[in-house]
């Protein structure tokens, strides 16, 4: 019964009420209150006007049945604790507030198992369309099957080998190559590099570096970032007439701070230490900066540096590192804008959006 005394609960509005208020048939206030079938403007006004007058909320599950549509977006982000995934998942939600859509996030920790269940469970939740960082960029059948289906899915950072959808990502090997050919016009030669190099499934480092140093064609789309990196690495070396000495290429083996620790040290107390050193990512950065730290090696006295991603430590150190700053807002709010769009029924042929990255010079270069 409802309560009619002072201090009873108010009663919720239904679309009954807005349209008994409205002058309108139920069926006509569900399309203006949905936002789906075709109403004209005077109506339309009543029920707003209706509905506002009642304090109407709508029923998100009672529209979603009607329509078929949840207005929610799901993005399986690989690390969330990563500042990368952190400021793209900002620039996804600033365009899916402004737009209406909620959010579901969820976590692959870099690893297809989790990666599957997490798209699984935005199917479940029947969200409009996915948001994808793909943690294997050559077997990834469960994002072959979204497209079969005709789910609306948008990669960030990577992309799928044989899978035509749309992407956004930095422009990663013209980054690179332009990072390092700074440290070789201030008169560095030998130029260490560490990178994650999870071995991408064609032979490992030495047939890429071979293939990469020959000049020879390699299918860049599909190469993880790291990898793409050190190609922008080797290019730098190449353009500029300098050999590429394997010995200087540190391979972590894992997305690991202390892989990347692990490996800087013994380069380091070599006979012919590099007097410059590129990271391809923060998680490369922080374990080089901790293992400089252990060896007592001053920035840029004794070693010059250059990191891919601008952390916020990167500007509060001193002296500050000069980085490459990829547009991590702008690369989310890419992707929910591409994504949006194919929600709405946009058939435009598959998209890759490189946009590029900003080198933003601070004091851990030195000059020769």
């Amino acid at each position: 019964m409802r309560g009619n005394f002072p201090g009873a609960p108010k009663s919720k509005a239904t679309i009954a009420d807005v349209a008994r208020t409205a002058g309108v048939s139920t069926a006509t206030a569900g399309r203006v209150l949905g936002g789906y079938g075709y109403t004209s403007e005077k109506k339309r006004e009543q029920v707003l006007k209706a509905a506002q007058d009642l304090g109407y909320r709508p029923n998100s599950l009672a529209r979603s049945l009607i329509t078929g549509k949840t207005r929610t977006l799901g993005v399986v982000a690989g690390d969330i604790q990563n500042p990368f995934y952190a400021s793209v998942l900002r620039g996804i939600s600033n365009v899916a507030e402004a737009n209406g859509f909620g959010l579901l996030i969820t976590n692959s920790d870099e690893t297809q198992l989790k990666e599957v269940h997490s798209v699984e469970l935005l199917a479940q939740k029947q969200v409009d369309g996915l948001i994808v960082t793909p943690s294997d960029t050559r077997k990834a059948r469960h994002l072959h099957n979204l497209r079969t289906v005709g789910v609306p899915l948008v990669l960030i950072d990577r992309a799928v080998a044989g899978l035509m959808v749309d992407r956004v990502a930095t422009d990663n090997i013209a980054a690179a190559e332009h990072a390092v050919r700074q440290l070789i016009a201030a008169g560095h030669r030998r130029i260490a590099i560490v990178a994650e190099l999870v071995d991408e499934g064609s032979g490992g480092l030495d047939t890429f570096l071979a293939r990469a140093v020959a000049g020879d064609p390699i299918e860049t789309d599909t190469l993880y970032p790291s990898w793409q990196r050190l190609l922008g690495y080797i290019r730098a070396h190449r353009i500029e007439g300098l050999p590429v000495d394997q010995r200087l290429i540190l391979q972590a083996g894992s997305y690991s701070a202390l892989a990347a620790q692990a490996v800087v040290p013994r380069l380091m107390i070599a006979s012919d230490p590099p007097t410059a050193l590129f990271t391809t990512d923060g998680t490369m950065s922080e374990g080089a900066m901790r293992a400089l730290t252990e060896l007592k090696l001053s920035i840029p006295q004794d070693l010059s540096i250059i990191c891919f991603d601008d952390l916020d430590w990167m500007s509060f150190h001193r002296p500050g590192i000069t980085t490459v700053a990829q547009p991590r807002l702008a690369m989310g709010e890419a992707a929910a804008r591409m994504l949006l769009e194919r929600i709405r029924g946009e058939d435009y042929p598959p998209r890759t959006v490189l946009m590029p990255a900003e080198l933003i010079e601070r004091g851990s270069v030195a000059r020769l």
